[in-house]
């Protein structure tokens, strides 16, 4: 079923592959098409990126580049091409066919025994033997340093839709070709279909899919780049001379524990600045010989110095950049990369065994963000990157791009800005001035027009369903948020629910009830009076509520206990595939008829053992259909809400390759149960209530010399690198993996950008254009130095993740122990001036073995039978789907002494003070009986109170008279009219104001039920199954010094 501006093909989940060698739409590719009119307004508030008081953009000292026509590479942010688009590139998917490399990288592999981790004398290390360690799956060779970090390691880990033979070779002859411009005869090879968009004379054509309308990754007009491979270093402008000194003042950033974002001191509002141009004998040479900071340099004997976690939240590492550039450039909130140096050449990053790649949080809510409504948005022509506060001015009307240095024209309503209201100063333009920037999109990028908010919510009513009192819950927070869902006057709702049968509800206008119509046949799906059952919530409010007041009674006699969920599904999809918009669904057991029924996998006394486990979805029905949700523009978010085993692995691929979320309650009941009723109802609310885009592509390009080759998510990838996103949301994150293709030698600077098109719940088509620039080195040192250990750990655990499914959680666990062994084996061989005793580390990767032993036990990767399969599958879904912020605090939480909490340190946000206790260790060796300490895990704060506990945070805080009194089951702390239950519940209330969900509080007493979880979040001890921090330390130097 397809609408107009919509591709038919993208409806089905064989329908987005274009076919080889289609021919394009047209000659000649899409330019900025004709302006009429300058800038009309610029709304411009400003952009919570690192300091926008801005200075103007730096020319940079980059040779211009040619393209090589046969070297099948994509010039659209280094992106990766691939075999035949049939193949189906889900979220975390490798794509195959390397380009043609002039110098092809080949793995290293040694073969011999994976070195394996000593178990702890508990368990019997026959049980659970170690297979090989590598990232490389089905590649039976193992080392300490075969966890290849280069695209040709990675492999493909969802089955394809496709029965397209994978190529894993050279596929010149298969792969897309990205032509060279100038010679037209070779368009036609270019395989997406529709490529190009304007035709020879320049006027607009129609567009027929999303890659055209972001641009793709293709030189973009028959003009040809500056051929002058051999450009002297002298010729044009270059970046002003980096001064000496890797500044370790990082900005404040909500990492950790972190800060809320009003405290974030990002100044905005560009500034004056008059472009200097600098030859090349402005350069120092900082650039190769940094005189660094001592501290960065600092080499650490773990062993040694093992408490060596900061006390307040770690920062980010600051990129070594001129400050110039640095107060431009991203806030790592939003953009982050895993080195903040990047090595010159793949050889030096196959060296340095350390991974590549960037984490994203793109659509993340901003304090301010700077709005330009502009007829003409600024382009590489080549490509299509946007212009941003990296490119270089050559004069007022020459722009160079800095991704692939071609010298564009200054189109001339963007000589005025209309900031200053000053004309001829380009390099002042809001655009130019901002690393994050949101634009109003013109009709050019609209497929059709803008969509209207449509929500569509799907109920399980079977037994098991009306038992667990979810429906009460929920309709109750619809009613509440009903005013609030994010729209116009455009919006659209309706309700579905499901037993054996399923049940749609008729709220057309004039009705004096809604009316219920059952369809029983679930083989053959049909929809009963469509226009009816999605209406607008305006016109159709009184009956929307009528049915939600209703809806909780209407199934309490129920004796129905089946479950016909793939119908249902089914059933939503067609009633939405005109529109597309948000489908959100509840469930609360395995389904048990009709399409997509599944079966009951999960064996109690086989949960620890790694080779059992059913990570794998059972069927492919819910990933195909999430295929065919994604084509017509549909998200499906999944509210699982069961205490028995419901094959979480199948059903959320629904929502992961719709670009949907899963939220997981594990035993949610209404009355055994209130805290997680309690949870329910907040996270609804936010669920609800926050920003919401539709419609949504987002594509990821580097400077020419890097590729994109793995991306990890919740979505679809279409064609290449356009990641496919029918709805986004403000609190998913992405991730993605990158090589170095060619050579960086030329360059001292490198950019990325993503580019993320939405249509807002308004009905407004907006671009939002986020740029970070990092600096090229050349030395194994400098790359160690600028390693970001969090995102490194983000990045890895993504990567396990993707193990798991495809190889087995025990090869997932080995290969997170390698990338450390291999990292600092590379440290110690190559970096490390004078060999030592002891596990010498760089001070930038002080913390990696102590984040890999917290992913080692963290839910998704632990071994021991106490990890229900779906809720292991939940973590790792949250693994995959969430920002880097919140990954980090569930894999390594934060624990802080409560029961001293004073106004010393503490910051000030809207009038309240917020104490800020210093980060422990998290050891018991930390904790003592006569304190109370809290420990924040992300989803979850834990207020363990110690048998000896004062007498005055007994009564002054949890409002008891003594320890005996403390209720086993505490979620809430009584707000008490004392400074000290002031202090607690404020510092309490912002840890939870940082967060898209809700982490309930239990107080924990030392016999409570709840101990063992807060004693099993202490990673720096030994358990079970685990080994204690110093023996991980151990194991990891016995390793590296062989």
């Amino acid at each position: 079923m397809s609408q107009p501006g919509i591709p038919a093909s993208g409806g089905s989940s064989t329908g987005l592959q274009a076919q080889n060698g289609a021919a394009s739409a047209s000659g000649s590719p899409y330019t900025n098409g004709p302006v009429q009119n300058a800038l009309m307004s610029s709304q411009v508030s400003v952009s919570q990126g690192y300091n926008s008081q801005l200075p103007g953009s730096y020319p940079h000292l980059i040779p211009a580049k040619t393209l090589n026509p046969v070297s099948g590479q994509s010039n659209s942010g280094g992106s990766q091409t691939v075999s035949p688009l049939s193949n189906y590139q889900g979220p975390g998917q490798a794509l195959y066919g390397p380009p043609v490399a002039s110098h092809p990288v080949t793995p290293s592999l040694r073969s011999g025994p994976s070195p394996q981790m000593p178990l702890p004398t508990s368990q019997n290390p026959a049980a659970t033997p170690m297979p090989s360690g590598s990232f490389l799956p089905g590649a039976s060779v193992s080392s300490p340093s075969n966890w290849q970090y280069n695209y040709l390691s990675q492999t493909n880990h969802c089955p394809r839709a496709s029965s397209q033979p994978t190529m894993t070779g050279n596929t010149n002859l298969m792969s897309p070709q990205y032509v060279s411009s100038g010679d037209s005869s070779l368009q036609n090879n270019i395989i997406k279909s529709g490529i190009i968009s304007n035709t020879n004379n320049g006027s607009m054509v129609v567009h027929n899919n999303y890659d055209e309308i972001e641009g793709g990754g293709f030189l973009a007009t028959s003009q040809p780049t500056t051929k002058n491979p051999t450009m002297s270093r002298s010729v044009g402008y270059s970046y002003p001379s980096l001064p000496p000194g890797y500044q370790n003042t990082a900005p404040p950033s909500t990492t950790g524990a972190g800060l809320p974002p009003s405290s974030l001191n990002y100044p905005s509002g560009p500034q004056a600045f008059t472009q200097t141009p600098l030859g090349a004998n402005h350069l120092t040479s900082s650039m190769s010989g940094l005189s660094l900071h001592p501290e960065g340099l600092r080499v650490i004997n773990l062993l040694q110095e093992r408490n060596m976690l900061p006390s307040t939240p770690l920062q980010p590492p600051v990129p070594n950049l001129h400050e110039d550039i640095q107060k431009l450039n991203c806030n790592p909130e939003l953009f982050r990369c895993t080195l903040t140096s990047i090595p010159q050449t793949q050889a030096l990053l196959n060296k340095a065994k350390l991974p590549l790649g960037l984490l994203l949080h793109p659509f993340k809510d901003l304090v301010q963000l700077p709005v330009v409504t502009s007829s003409t948005i600024v382009r590489c022509r080549s490509c299509r990157t946007y212009i941003n506060p990296f490119v270089s001015f050559l004069d007022q009307r020459r722009w160079k791009c800095n991704l692939c240095y071609r010298v564009n024209d200054v189109p001339e309503e963007f000589m005025y800005n209309p900031l200053t209201r000053v004309y001829g100063e380009p390099h002042r333009r809001p655009e130019v001035q901002n690393a994050t920037i949101e634009f109003m999109a013109p009709s050019e990028y609209m497929l059709r027009p803008p969509q209207p908010p449509v929500y569509l919510f799907v109920f399980d009513v079977s037994h098991n369903a009306i038992e667990t009192g979810y429906l009460n819950s929920v309709c109750q927070s619809l009613l509440d948020n009903l005013d609030l869902l994010p729209g116009n006057t455009r919006t659209k709702i309706g309700f579905i629910t499901f037993d054996s049968t399923i049940h749609f509800y008729s709220l057309q206008e004039g009705l004096s009830q809604p009316q219920m119509l059952i369809v029983s046949d679930i083989e053959d799906v049909f929809i009963p009076m469509p226009e009816n059952l999605l209406v607008n919530l305006n016109e159709s409010k009184e009956l929307v509520q009528d049915l939600l007041k209703t809806l909780p009674q209407m199934f309490t006699k129920t004796l129905e206990t089946q479950s016909a969920l793939g119908p249902a599904l089914q059933a939503a999809f067609k009633l939405m595939s005109p529109t597309g918009g948000r489908m959100s669904v509840f469930q609360t057991q395995l389904p048990t008829l009709g399409v997509g029924a599944l079966k009951p996998r999960e064996e109690p006394n086989q949960r620890s053992s790694a080779k059992e486990i059913h990570l794998t979805p059972s069927t492919d029905f819910y990933k195909k259909l999430a295929l065919d949700c994604s084509g017509q523009q549909v998200a499906v978010d999944l509210f699982l809400l069961s205490g028995q085993y419901s094959d979480l692995a199948s059903l959320g691929c629904i929502s992961r390759y719709s670009a949907g979320s899963v939220y997981y309650y594990p035993s949610y009941h209404h009355q055994h149960n209130p805290v997680q009723v309690q949870k329910l109802e907040k996270e609804l609310q936010r669920y609800l209530t926050r920003k919401i885009g539709f419609e949504a592509v987002m594509r990821i390009r580097c400077t020419k010399g890097l590729s994109i080759h793995t991306f990890h998510g919740n979505f679809f990838v279409r064609s290449t690198d356009l990641l496919s996103l029918p709805n986004v949301n403000p609190d998913a994150g992405y991730a993605v993996q990158m090589s170095v293709e060619e050579s960086l030698t030329d360059t001292q600077l490198v950019s990325f950008q993503s580019a993320l098109l939405y249509t807002s719940s308004k009905g407004e088509r907006r671009i939002r254009v986020h740029t970070l620039c990092l600096p090229v080195v050349s030395t194994l040192n400098e790359v160690f130095l600028g390693a970001d250990v969090q995102a490194i750990s983000g990045l890895l655990a993504n990567m396990a993740v993707d193990r798991s499914v495809t190889a087995s959680l025990s090869d997932a666990r080995d290969a997170l122990v390698n990338a450390v062994i291999d990292s600092l084996s590379a440290y110690r061989s190559s970096a490390l001036s004078n060999q030592q005793p002891g596990l010498m580390v760089p001070f930038s990767l002080r913390l990696f073995p102590l984040f890999v032993l917290a992913l080692l036990k963290q839910k998704s990767f632990q071994t021991g039978t106490n990890a229900r399969l779906d809720e292991r599958i939940f973590a790792m879904c949250q693994v995959k789907n969430q920002p880097l912020v919140y990954l980090m605090l569930t894999t390594h939480p934060s624990l802080y002494r409560v029961d001293n909490l004073s106004d010393e340190g503490a910051i000030s946000i809207n009038d309240r003070t917020i104490p800020q206790p210093r980060i422990l260790q998290l050891s018991v060796e930390k904790l003592s009986r006569d304190g109370a300490f809290l420990m924040d895990a992300g989803s979850v704060l834990m207020l363990w109170v110690g048998r000896n506990c004062g007498q005055n945070f007994l009564s002054q805080v949890l409002g008891v008279e003594n320890y005996a009194l403390i209720p086993q089951t505490m979620t809430d702390l009584p707000e008490l009219d004392t400074p000290e239950s002031a202090r607690t519940i404020a510092f309490i209330s912002w840890l939870r104001e940082q967060r898209p969900f809700y982490p309930i509080l239990y107080v924990i007493r030392d016999e409570s039920p709840m101990k063992a979880n807060f004693l099993q979040n202490m990673v720096e001890d030994r358990t079970e199954s685990a080994l204690s921090y110093y023996e991980f330390l151990l194991h990891i130097q016995q390793q590296v010094n062989k």
